[in-house]
């Protein structure tokens, strides 16, 4: 007997679609395959073929872009519909027939043979509108995944097109040559067609293991065919998890750094992981870390070891990599060999890979050149750069100017900021720009020079992004504020202000920066002083105006603002205190901590409401309140008042005053609620 119930609960067959590819770009694989399955989800949902238990899978791996979507409908339903047509002194003539348009209309509908009593009026608020209700006929899955296909292969978000020529001479443009499509609803090919490829069942599997031909039984066996039978493990989070958890297994006590974008781009690369240990030479560890950790990652996609120990063990990338660098490494090969002894020896080690010599040549070559790396550099620097002896003798200068409230070392904050550009030229730096600064640190420290300037050299970029650590002493905290500051008020200077999203010189970066070192530094910086004296270094490079010099305080006024919020104050505490265009920012902390302490007293709101209208009276009298106090005499005052409100004032100043002086605003605006009282009755009972 037919049962209704178990019908509705019977769920639809799940759809596969797969492009069988040439190797695709690995950094953005998962960005690919994910744009690929919404994409396709999105069309086939407005058609109307998924319900609402659907569920798509992304599935992207080295050589293929594929997803499965569950429960999907091979014929949408029947959709009713309003359809409007004409305005009716339009559609019907005098006597209430059809116009030639409506019959146009109608026919342009398939309405050809529609009752013209079936026809509905409505108002849309402006006039009476003739409208009709239809049924609008469900698609079969084909004609809607057919366009989805082609919606979903030019809308990819692909950094670079490639195009080819198929076999029948024809021009095609994809991110990489197709060779294989795949579409599958349930067991069932689905008929359609896309860069030249009819679909049907078939693909491969792992280029070097399992078997080359796989038949996909049907979508929902696709994942476990492809493992089984093909060795590929289709889910890319899957493949991910299976490479952490291998690596974490052979590292056993070190520390692998795994830097989130290198785990994603190996995972894009193996289709099926197996991870072994290498060691290099223990003579190539001469070689700074940073060095061999980014070679490691950028051009071999290897896993580095340190001797750092931990119960989690935290992904890092060249620079922030923890602990000390072992000769061992993980890797992933594209095919693992069914005999791993037969790739390395016994013991999984290599001997001396080629891959850290040209570091270790670039470095060798620099020490052993009979001067110091870092003083042919300047030299070159000098030769290559717009204007480099004007910019090298700035940051110096500025340097100069800022090492007495960074607490530095004004010889050591000097020298620093005339080395901290010289390892730009470098070999190193040339193949991997990511290590100016650490490389320049190492060839300070070859050269003999202080460890605080060394140290300086290579902080002096700090801090980089958001959250980023800041300078570690005294000398790099200079040479950090004086770089940003001095490219602030340079680029500034010459108009080019960021604009929207745009802001290619990162003003916004350094800014915020100057913000958090002088904040969380405590530096006592009059900033725009400090703007006003880096604007007075620069001479013909610039048409920096002094009229420049507000915008540019604005500017910084606005990553203040936004980095205050950060830290969990309010717009209105953080208004309160920028409000006063402060030129100190390092004690604003302490400011707005008074100010929401001093917010939550019963007196508050009512000494801010008495101290705006002194604010208004003193605008009306044309006096701004900035101006130097004149002394009050007692003598004339009259009324009971405000001589009461003068007495306690007078009493309670020198309280005020001290706790203000040592930065205990807090205090000083605890000892001023007592006054609500006098001041109310000054308001009452004096006309002012």
């Amino acid at each position: 007997m037919h049962n209704p119930q178990s019908q509705t609960n019977t769920m639809n067959p799940t759809l596969l679609v797969e492009l069988f590819t040439e190797e695709l770009p690995p950094k953005v694989l998962k960005q690919l395959g994910q744009a690929f399955a919404d994409l396709l989800t999105e069309h086939l949902k407005q058609a109307g073929h998924l319900s609402g238990a659907a569920k798509p899978a992304c599935l992207p791996a080295q050589g293929r872009l594929a997803c499965t979507i569950s429960d999907v409908l091979a014929r949408s339903p029947d959709k009713p519909e309003k359809t409007r047509l004409l305005p009716v002194k339009i559609g019907l003539d005098a006597s209430g027939k059809p116009t030639a348009p409506l019959l146009k209309k109608l026919a342009s509908l398939g309405l050809e043979n529609f009752s013209l009593t079936d026809l509905l009026t409505e108002s849309d608020g402006k006039q009476e509108v003739l409208c009709v209700n239809r049924t609008l006929e469900g698609q079969q899955l084909e004609t809607s995944l057919q366009a989805a296909l082609e919606q979903a292969t030019t809308r990819l978000p692909i950094p670079k097109i490639m195009s080819y020529q198929l076999a029948s001479g024809d021009t095609v443009h994809f991110v990489r040559p197709v060779h294989k499509l795949v579409v599958l609803h349930g067991d069932k090919v689905v008929p359609v067609h896309i860069l030249g490829l009819e679909a049907n069942r078939i693909t491969r599997g792992h280029r070097f293991m399992g078997q080359g031909i796989v038949n996909i039984a049907s979508a929902e066996s696709y994942a476990q065919q492809l493992e089984t039978e093909g060795k590929v493990i289709a889910c890319f989070e899957k493949r991910q998890a299976l490479i952490a958890q291998q690596l974490v297994s052979l590292a056993g006590t070190s520390q692998v750094v795994a830097p989130p974008e290198l785990l994603e781009e190996v995972t894009a690369l193996v289709e099926w992981p197996a991870t072994y240990e290498a060691h290099f030479d223990a003579e190539f560890l001469q070689v700074p870390q940073a060095c061999l950790i980014l070679t490691m990652q950028a051009n071999q996609k290897y896993f580095a070891l340190t001797d750092a120990t931990a119960q989690a063990r935290p992904t890092g990338n060249a620079t922030s990599a923890q602990g000390t660098m072992q000769t061992g490494f993980c890797w992933f090969p594209t095919w693992p060999r069914q005999h791993p002894n037969l790739l390395f020896p016994a013991t999984n080690a290599c001997c001396a890979p080629a891959w850290p010599m040209p570091n270790s040549f670039s470095i060798k070559t620099a020490k052993n050149a009979g001067k110091p790396p870092s003083r042919p550099a300047k030299r070159g620097l000098s030769q290559q750069t717009r204007h480099p002896k004007n910019r090298n003798a700035r940051l110096v200068a500025l340097a100069g100017h800022l090492a007495a409230p960074c607490g530095a070392n004004p010889a050591h904050a000097a020298r620093a900021a005339l080395l901290c550009k010289a390892d730009l030229l470098t070999d190193m730096v040339g193949e991997f720009p990511e290590l100016q600064g650490t490389m320049g640190e190492h060839y300070a420290l070859h050269d003999g020079e202080p460890p605080e300037v060394a140290q300086a050299i290579a902080d002096h970029y700090r801090p980089r992004f958001a959250g980023d650590a800041l300078p570690r002493n005294p000398a790099g905290l200079t040479v950090a504020l004086a770089d940003k500051l001095e490219t602030l008020v340079g680029i500034y200077g010459i108009g080019l202000i960021p604009t929207g999203d745009k802001d290619p010189f990162a003003l916004r970066r350094h800014a915020l920066g100057v913000v958090r070192m002088v904040i969380e530094h405590k530096v006592a910086l009059d900033i725009p002083a400090t703007l006003q004296k880096t604007a007075s270094l620069f001479d013909t490079f610039t048409d920096f105006k002094p009229e420049h010099l507000a915008g540019l305080y604005g500017f910084v006024i606005d990553r203040l603002k936004s980095y205050l919020k950060d830290q969990a104050y309010t717009a209105a505490e953080v208004d309160s205190v920028v409000s006063q265009s402060p030129a100190f920012f390092a004690d604003l902390p302490a400011r707005l901590n008074a100010v929401r302490q001093f917010s939550q007293l019963p007196e508050a709101q009512a000494l801010a409401a008495a101290n705006k209208r002194i604010g208004n009276i003193l605008k009306k009298a044309g006096n701004t309140g900035l101006e130097p106090a004149t002394p009050i005499q007692a003598e004339l005052l009259l009324e009971a008042a405000e001589k009461n409100l003068f007495a306690h004032l007078q009493t309670i100043r020198p309280s005020v005053e001290h706790a203000y002086q040592q930065s205990d605003f807090t205090q000083s605006l605890l000892l001023l609620a007592p006054l609500k009282a006098d001041v109310d009755a000054f308001f009452n009972q004096v006309m002012v």
